[in-house]
């Protein structure tokens, strides 16, 4: 009864965080007006970096998770493990975010998305074995994003391919986070990865992009979301909850960002949700149900 309660309590962790990067979305979008992709991303990581300091600093190590292995494992390991997932980190961020600049947003959304299918294809590298409900849900999610988000045709072009690679590195931060998550203590976990996202993304602005102060007040509210809401407290609580939720169910769960961008849409932009949005939000309501039903 207790292992059902946690399960339940991650799955809720993790629909509260495909929430945040839903609403998150159109923040990243904005950005763009502002700041050109390494530079966004460069402060909105360091913002959430930033704001899990207070939590570092102030909880006592009781009130963090720890794992059996973490009292095993030496610092530089737990290092380690923050820079691998970084550097994932880093490298979806970049090719959504420079994607999305040649891209609609619904087809960004649905391409990104696709991690859904690549979490479990990983996932077979390494042994895991989903099992039929994990791929009948997966393949529900895809077909539901695809209702959701695509409206006038379906081509590829270069923006869309480059969504397309950052869902492959999406995927493999999914399965990475999912073995990390159990070794490490999760707010610290968070805070490297962050940091060494940040850092990348800097160096990178410093090299190919220009920017002024200015620019960066400008984009002070989808920093500001993007940093604190999408990145400091989404990303983890993913890490949190990934440790009662396997890879592969945790990756449709989390695919619910695209329903719920367009009920925030909705509710707060006034756009219609019409009859293809409402059968793509059914579908990936049943995909996740079904994920559900037996865990392989």
């Amino acid at each position: 009864m207790d292992n059902r309660r946690l399960v339940f309590g991650s799955d809720a962790i993790l629909l509260l965080t495909a929430a945040l990067w839903g609403v998150g979305f159109t923040a990243q979008r904005s950005g763009m007006d502002y700041l050109s992709p390494f530079t966004f991303n460069s402060f909105r990581f360091f913002l959430g970096g930033i704001s899990l300091i207070p939590l570092l600093l102030w909880l006592p190590s009781s009130a963090l998770p720890e794992s059996t292995a973490h009292a095993r494992d030496k610092p530089w390991k737990e290092l380690r493990a923050g820079v691998v997932c970084g550097l994932v980190l880093f490298l979806g961020a970049a090719f959504q975010q420079i994607g999305i600049v040649s891209t609609e947003a619904g087809k960004a959304g649905f391409i990104s998305g696709l991690y859904v299918i690549g979490v479990p294809v990983i996932g077979l590298l390494w042994n895991q074995r989903p099992g039929r409900m994990i791929w009948i849900g997966a393949g529900l999610a895809v077909v539901g994003m695809y209702k959701l988000s695509v409206r006038d045709g379906f081509t590829i072009a270069r923006g869309d391919l480059l969504v397309l690679i950052s869902a492959l590195f999406w995927a493999v931060h999914v399965q990475i986070i999912g073995y990390y998550s159990m070794r490490f203590q999760a707010i610290r976990l968070a805070f490297i990865q962050f940091m060494v996202c940040a850092i990348l993304n800097f160096v990178v602005a410093l090299a190919m992009e220009s920017f002024t102060w200015s620019d960066i007040l400008a984009a002070w509210k989808p920093i500001l979301y993007s940093g604190i809401a999408s990145i400091g407290i989404a990303h983890t609580l993913q890490i949190i909850a990934q440790r009662h939720s396997p890879p592969s169910h945790a990756a449709i769960l989390m695919s619910m960002e695209a329903v719920f961008a367009v009920l925030a849409g909705w509710l707060f932009l006034g756009e219609v949700l019409d009859a293809s949005s409402m059968t793509g939000c059914a579908f990936m309501f049943t995909g996740m149900i079904l994920s559900q039903l037996r865990r392989g």
